[in-house]
Formats: C-alpha cells, structure tokens, sequence
C-alpha cells in the first residue's frame, strides 16, 4: 500500500524507514539469546524468526511443551510477542508457527501432512508469483496440492514447489546451520574416516573435554552449559546439551556427562566432525583440594544434581524456599538446588505438612460450627473416621493483593485417623459469616 493512502486512512500514522540491516542484527542478536538458554542449534529465520532444532535439550527444559512456554515467556517479559511451533521439519515448524500456533502447536511426530494440509499455500514460502499462478488454478490450501501429480506443476512452475512440499513433510534434508557467537570457546575434530562406534565416540569426547578444559583454565573460567555437535557425513547435525549447577572444569565430570548423552546420538553413516563449544561460562577461581587444617570440608553435591538435572530436567531438580505470607500455596517458591539461602524462615507457631497439595481438593465432612473439627472426612472416594484434631488455625486473606480476600478466613486443622496417617485440612470462612467463605471443607497437605 502506498504510504499516501496509509496516511489516509489514518491520519495519525507514524511512517519509519526501514532499515533491513538493523533489522536482520537484531534477529541475530535474538538468536545468540535463545542459543545460550534453549537449544545448542539455532540460526535466524528471516525476516521474522527464528529456526530451533531442540533435540537433545528439550529435556533439560521439561520437554518440549514447556520449553516453549519458558520461552515464550521469557519473550513476552522483554516486550516481544511471539508464536512457536514444533514439527519434524523446518518447513512444517515455519508454516505452522505462521498460520497455526496460537501461541503454539505441537505436531504429533509423523504427522505434518495432516497438520499441514488446512493451511494457506503461503505456509510453504513460496514465491508470491508462484502463490498467485497457483490461486489462479484453483488451489487454496496446501491439502490441494497434496493430492496432485507433481510432473504438471513441476512443468509450470518450476522445482521450487516441489522442494517445499519436500521440506516441509520432510522427504528433503533442509540443514540448519547454527549461529556461533564471536568469542565462543569451542574446540573440534576432524575425522579422516567416519566413526560410528559409540565407544569411539565417547573416547573423542574425552579428547575434546580435555583440550577445552585446558582453554577455559587458561582464561580463569568455568563452563556452566556444554554443546556437543556431530557433523554427519549427510550433512545433518547430531546436537547434545548438558547443564551445570555451577561453573565446572575437571575434564572427568564434564566427560561423563556428556557419555551419558551418547545413546540419544544417532551417527547414520558415520560422523566426520565433532564440536564441543561451552556457549555459557562463568569465572571460576582455582581453589585447594580438601578441607584446610582449620576449615571442615564442605559437601559438593553439585555433581549428583548434574547428574539429575541432565537426565529428567533442570526443572525437576530444585529446593523449596519459604516467602513472607501467610496463605499457604503463596508461602513457598521453587529455587535452583545450589541457590543461596534467601534468609527468609519458616513459620514455628503452626506446624506444617511435608507435602502440599498442588490445589486444596474438596472432602466432605461432618462438624459441629463454628470451632468444632469434622467427626469423620471422605477424601477420594475413602472415609476416614478423625481419632485426634489439634485446630483451629485461622488465616485470613491478603486484602492488599485482591479485594476478594478483605474478610476472607480459612481454619485449618490438623487431624489424625483412625490408620494413623495425618492431614491438614481447612474450613472455607469462619463457619458463621456466609462473607467469609462458602462454607465448604478442603484437604490441603499429608503430614509424614
């Protein structure tokens, strides 16, 4: 649209010249971002995106649902507004994440024709020309030319329809090259014949550890991210990550983090090159082996959490630290398992279960109001007759976060059955004004 008749229709627009170059550094500089937090394998997807390959470190993030949303997420705290999508291929990633992600999609595996085929023929980045020769026909939808011969549009439009649809369902290799940040610490291999064996892999990997431990001494650094890319000789990339609670570089932890990764390496023919890169490092100070004379040694349980981290997710490995109120589900905060201590304590007037429901679940009850504990709960589907109660303990709302809770109360009570197994349940409002809460009973926590 010509920019006169933009200011037409609306008269306070803000015209800006465009400046590819900037935009192109910027998408750049997104990229290195999301390389040092998400996946050791991404590269700009102009004018407007990003290409991820996330095997072999979408584990790390809880897998691959969630690694989206922290992502997103993240992208939406720095102010940019983002759609994301998963498929087996590039081409079906980028058509869906364009015409079908709201905010994102996950295609089941194998499955991008049947995902693919609703969407619009701009989904498969063709030439416009070649979208409107193809309206022009009759065809509206990627599903359309799905069905047909190839050897007629090959004829009238050339081999470039063909080598989207290929991409795009993944009969075609469409590599991508991944973006390496000037001053990356990394070391390779060179093969002169292809290796396979996993045992021959595995004693590369030690070479490779040792050299790069070497460079991070030399520079007082530690690595907290390690990136292993396999080149194969069908030009596709074999991609492994691991994670560190804290800066390492003793060549034997880092060696067998990285062996445990082998069996998610597929090597197909052989693989030829093999790079080891630590896109995130941190200063690390050498210091004494074993505890001084006067100093006790302290416990490193680093390596046994990277050990876990690595194997179900950094996020299934934390500690539990407590915050300054008093509802419950609002008093505790998931942190690293090496974080610092937040010098914040925990309640001592009211003890408190070992395990909290994720959400109060509701029971049925029978007590006598307002003060009285319940004579029996059926929690489940199981009635559980009470044998001991110790209660109540009232815990009125945050009126200052939602106007809500400003006479909102629950009383909780703790209470034992007759097997000898403990709860902690709480009564919705003080049991005489209907203002206060509905009335109703929910169990919160398991004691023991």
């Amino acid at each position: 649209m010509p920019v006169s008749k933009a200011q037409a229709l609306v008269p306070d627009l803000q015209v800006e010249a465009a400046d590819p170059g900037a935009d192109t550094a910027s998408l750049e500089r997104l990229a290195l971002w999301v390389l040092e937090r998400v996946s050791p394998m991404v590269a700009a997807d102009p004018p407007d995106g990003l290409v991820i390959d996330s095997t072999g470190a979408d584990h790390l993030h809880g897998g691959e649902a969630e690694m989206l949303d922290g992502l997103l997420g993240r992208l939406m705290l720095s102010g940019l507004d983002a759609r994301a999508a998963i498929s087996d291929s590039w081409g079906a990633a980028h058509a869906l994440a364009r015409f079908a992600a709201d905010p994102i999609y996950l295609a089941d595996p194998g499955a991008a024709k049947t995902a693919l085929a609703p969407l619009p023929l701009e989904a498969l980045r063709l030439p416009p020309a070649v979208a409107v020769g193809l309206r022009d026909l009759g065809f509206v939808s990627i599903g359309d030319l799905l069905v047909q011969p190839r050897a007629p549009l090959t004829r009238r439009f050339g081999p470039e329809l063909g080598r989207r649809l290929d991409q795009a369902l993944g009969d075609m290799a469409e590599p991508i090259v991944p973006l390496r940040p000037d001053g990356l610490i990394e070391v390779r291999r060179a093969f002169a014949e292809p290796i396979a064996a996993a045992e021959t892999i595995a004693r590369y990997i030690g070479k490779l550890v040792g050299q790069l431990c070497a460079v991070l001494e030399e520079r007082g650094l530690g690595a907290r991210r390690l990136d292993l890319l396999c080149h194969r000789v069908d030009n596709r990339i074999e991609a492994v990550r691991v994670g560190l609670a804290v800066p390492q570089r003793d060549p034997k932890r880092l060696t067998r983090l990285l062996c445990d990764k082998i069996e998610t390496i597929a090597p197909g023919y052989g693989i030829e090159i093999m790079v080891l890169s630590t896109p995130v490092a941190e200063p690390l100070a050498p210091r004494q082996a074993g505890g001084g004379l006067l100093e006790p040694a302290v416990p490193d349980l680093s390596g046994l959490i990277d050990i876990l981290a690595n194997r179900v997710g950094a996020q299934a490995v934390y500690r539990i630290a407590p915050v300054a109120s008093d509802v419950p589900e609002r008093a505790v905060m998931r942190i690293p398992a090496l974080a610092t201590e937040t010098g914040a304590g925990w309640p001592h007037h009211w003890p408190r279960p070992a395990r909290l429901l994720p959400r109060p679940e509701p029971i049925e009850t029978m007590a006598l109001l307002p003060d009285q504990p319940p004579v029996w709960i059926a929690w489940r589907g199981i009635r559980r007759r009470v044998r001991r109660a110790d209660g109540p303990e009232r815990i009125f709302g945050e009126w200052w976060k939602r106007d809500a809770e400003m006479i909102a109360v629950r009383d909780y009570f703790r209470i034992e059955d007759e097997a000898g197994a403990r709860y902690w349940i709480f009564r919705a409002g003080d049991g005489e004004d209907a203002g206060t809460g509905s009335h109703r009973w929910f169990l919160h926590g398991i004691f023991g």
